[in-house]
């Protein structure tokens, strides 16, 4: 049992949980105690792509942390939370609906490089408690900024809401769905707008959609969050958890784990000869190899995976060994 299982988390489900489920479903299964961890956080409100690690995969959990990842998001306007999403209370108000064109024209600012402020309820750690630990009890929560990337930030305009009739009603779970959808293009206000982003590690969708809405000139909350990619690992690869229940009632495990080295077709694979494989697999350096220098998975002549491993100067010393 070493390899990925990647989960289509549902709402209201988090990734503790998404972990014991797998955990129980492995048992169920007759597989006995498995090591399983995850692959980055998500929110109970939000859903997507989330890789849940089993055995020696685990191993690669901390890579699948730094890797970046790609959201779809709503930005619904006019009412910021205390939490930034659909389950805060409301803290400021606006009139202010923006176009699609003023939208688009403030993306450029958060793309690349940017600097951003944290939501108070968030699991980042300020004198030794967590954050939304603090922000329940009602204290001043300061979250200092932090750096990141936006790789990419763009519009979906099939998803972009237009402005709402009067007989709308709105509720804690986001926009009523009877509004008008507005076209691409249109100069009409918007209620809320679904935008994608791809962004590195430690960036927050909920202080992105809160100053892209503040750059307008309006406030804004997400209604909606969706990771679409995890490091290498997709939608078109996830599974619901009711197909993750079909592995423990005795489905074919081929048709639920990826393998091992599904978490690292991002890095080049290296083929060992026996020699260098069998002195990686014992955590000795091995020199005299031709090869660039760069960070590596070693394969032996069974492909099968042997350790992350860094070339340098044509000498190889192990990053991380797997004892498959």
């Amino acid at each position: 049992m070493n390899g990925w299982i990647i989960l289509d988390k549902p709402l209201g489900l988090g990734s503790t949980q998404a972990v014991g489920a797998v955990k129980r479903v492995c048992r169920e299964a007759g597989l006995g105690k498995v090591k399983v961890g995850h692959g980055g956080t998500l929110d109970p409100l939000a859903s997507g792509v989330l890789p849940i690690a089993l055995g020696e995969a685990t191993k690669l959990c901390g890579r699948m942390l730094d890797a970046s990842k790609t959201y779809d998001f709503t930005i619904k306007f006019g009412v910021q939370t205390d939490g930034l999403d659909a389950e805060g209370e409301a803290v400021a108000t606006s009139e202010v609906r923006p176009t699609l064109a003023e939208v688009a024209a403030v993306l450029p600012r958060f793309t690349g490089p940017i600097e951003q402020v944290p939501p108070a309820f968030s699991a980042i750690k300020i004198d030794g408690q967590r954050a939304y630990d603090l922000a329940r009890k009602g204290e001043v929560v300061e979250m200092k900024p932090r750096n990141v990337v936006i790789h990419t930030l763009s519009v979906c305009p099939e998803l972009v809401e237009g402005p709402s009739s009067s007989s709308d009603v709105e509720s804690k779970n986001g926009p009523s769905t009877s509004s008008g959808q507005a076209e691409q293009g249109g100069a009409g206000p918007l209620e809320s707008i679904t935008l994608t982003a791809h962004v590195s590690k430690g960036t927050y969708i909920r202080s992105l959609a809160r100053d892209i809405a503040h750059a307008v000139g309006s406030v804004g909350h997400v209604t909606m969050l969706r990771r679409t990619r995890a490091g290498p690992f997709t939608l078109e690869q996830a599974i619901s958890l009711d197909k993750l229940n079909a592995f423990g009632q005795g489905a074919a495990q081929s048709e639920f784990i990826l393998p091992l080295e599904a978490g690292l077709v991002d890095i080049p694979a290296l083929n060992l000869s026996p020699e260098a494989a069998g002195a990686i697999r014992q955590g000795r350096v091995w020199t005299g190899v031709a090869t660039d220098d760069g960070l590596y998975w070693g394969r032996d002549s069974d492909m099968r995976p042997i350790a992350l491993i860094e070339a340098l100067a044509g000498t190889l010393k192990v990053v991380r060994g797997f004892n498959l």
